[in-house]
């Protein structure tokens, strides 16, 4: 039994679903609504996972524990597998998240209208330069399916598609190519998407 500390739209609703697809039961909770986070997260960031024993935090790192932990297709037995997992894992949460970090860094620091629209349009052009990468990838696998992950989506594939729904906040051009919305579309269409969109709106 997990607890899941969640804020809506952030990358922990990427946990939820990982946690939906490998049937394990959890709780969920709204940062907003909890009294001194910081004593579970010094950080204050989401998501925060809360296992028998321990609090797990950093979204790749929580994505590891539980795909490690149980047995699924997210996690191969192969060691080449294992790492392509890993390396699109990081690409997404290391690479991609901050990327979009950025429009949001920019959004609440920076005064100068003009300044700021030209460090967003710069942001923008880099997120698409990701999105390219990740369409290079899905191109190179798709005699295996229409994920990262093959014929099943992988860890990246649901954080990525969290990541995309960022851009609508911000007035900018974000190319994604067309095997990559093709992807984040059928991410979006699992009924775990589904069903952890409405538990963050319901909570």
């Amino acid at each position: 039994m997990y607890t899941l500390y969640f804020m809506p739209g952030a990358c922990s609703l990427a946990v939820q679903v990982v946690l939906r697809e490998l049937k394990q039961k959890f709780t969920l909770i709204n940062k907003l609504h909890t009294e001194n986070f910081t004593a579970i997260n010094p950080l204050g960031n989401v998501p925060a996972l809360v296992t028998q024993d321990k609090v797990l935090t950093e979204g790749a790192a929580i994505m590891l524990h539980l795909i490690q932990s149980h047995p699924s297709s997210f996690w191969s037995s192969d060691p080449k597998e294992q790492q392509q997992t890993i390396e699109d894992l990081m690409l997404a949460n290391a690479t991609m998240h901050p990327a979009y970090g950025r429009l949001f860094f920019a959004t609440h620091n920076i005064e100068s209208v003009s300044e700021r629209e030209h460090f967003l349009k710069k942001a923008a052009e880099q997120i698409s330069l990701v999105w390219q990468s990740v369409g290079m990838r899905l191109e190179s696998r798709a005699h295996l399916g229409p994920f990262l992950g093959g014929q099943q989506p992988s860890v990246a594939d649901i954080f990525l598609t969290v990541y995309a729904s960022w851009g609508a906040h911000f007035f900018v051009d974000i190319q994604i190519p067309d095997n990559v919305q093709q992807m984040l579309d059928r991410v979006r269409e699992r009924d775990s998407f589904k069903a952890a969109v409405s538990a963050e709106q319901s909570n």
